[in-house]
């Protein structure tokens, strides 16, 4: 079901539009116009989404052990030389 409605452009806007349009890319103005509300419906999903993923790795690091800098830093160390024998270059 469609329902009729009545949006203002600016000029810029309805002239990008009409080219769309012109060029053969979309039947209408409106078929435009409808394109862009679905992308900007599918960027607020996905912006969504991502902060929803952010705030559950967030929140299960906040759950887990605190590693301080030292122990970050000899993690590293070892993971930085073990890579570096599986290529066989020397420290």
């Amino acid at each position: 079901m469609t329902v009729k409605t009545s949006v203002s452009l600016t000029e810029e806007q309805h002239a990008f539009a009409k080219a769309l349009v012109e060029a053969g890319r979309y039947g209408s103005v409106s078929a435009v116009m409808q394109q862009g509300l679905d992308l900007l419906r599918r960027r607020f999903d996905d912006e969504d989404l991502e902060r929803r993923a952010l705030h559950e790795v967030m929140s299960r690091r906040r759950a887990g052990r605190f590693v301080g800098a030292e122990e970050m830093d000899d993690r590293l160390s070892r993971i930085i030389a073990a890579k570096r024998r599986g290529h066989g270059v020397s420290s």
